[in-house]
């Protein structure tokens, strides 16, 4: 069951708006387990050149989705981004599949999938030349690298802190300027 956190930044979140927005998400619901509860946190932005912004996250018990999307039409913005969610919960499924005839079950694979909690904005009071404007805690757990390197495209972002499964210790991969991906080990 999805619950709604729902959001506007220069603009008036209508009951249009809402179930237009609860509506497109709740399609998502059908990929879920029977009871997963999730709540869905959209944030709906409209800049002074009119353009809109539509941020949507979902955090899961062993899964955070995480789309973004710009657009002249708020209501083609929401389309978009729930597509997006889509691919990404396909993608998410066919590893998981591949993963269930690699290994000997899918409970394996979820329990290794990271779950990065709600960070807290932090913003240092005194003025300096290497501030901290924002700090983010999440467990770290064990995992291989094309598991972080999937959680870390899911999220949207260049680089992702686990624990590597094999040799318990505390890796980072990130995403080259080529496309590619690297891997910082630590000792």
């Amino acid at each position: 069951m999805l619950d709604f956190n729902i959001r506007g930044e220069n603009l008036e979140v209508t009951p249009a708006i809402r179930e237009y927005v609860e509506k497109k998400v709740l399609k998502l619901e059908r990929y879920f387990t029977e009871g997963a509860n999730a709540t869905a946190h959209v944030n709906l932005k409209v800049y002074n050149d009119r353009q809109t912004k539509v941020e949507i996250t979902i955090p899961m018990k062993n899964l955070t989705l995480r789309a973004e999307e710009r657009h002249d039409d708020m209501y083609a913005a929401i389309d978009l981004i729930v597509d997006k969610l889509e691919r990404q919960i396909r993608k998410y499924k066919t590893r998981v599949n591949r993963k269930f005839r690699e290994r000997e079950g899918v409970a394996a694979f979820l329990q290794s999938v990271e779950r990065e909690k709600n960070g807290n904005e932090d913003v240092a009071a005194d003025e300096v030349e290497f501030q901290v404007v924002r700090t983010k805690q999440f467990d770290l757990k064990p995992m291989d690298q094309e598991e972080a390197i999937l959680q870390m495209n899911m999220l949207g972002h260049s680089f992702f802190i686990f624990t590597d499964a094999e040799s318990d210790g505390t890796n980072i991969v990130y995403k080259r300027k080529d496309g590619k991906y690297g891997l910082i080990e630590t000792n």
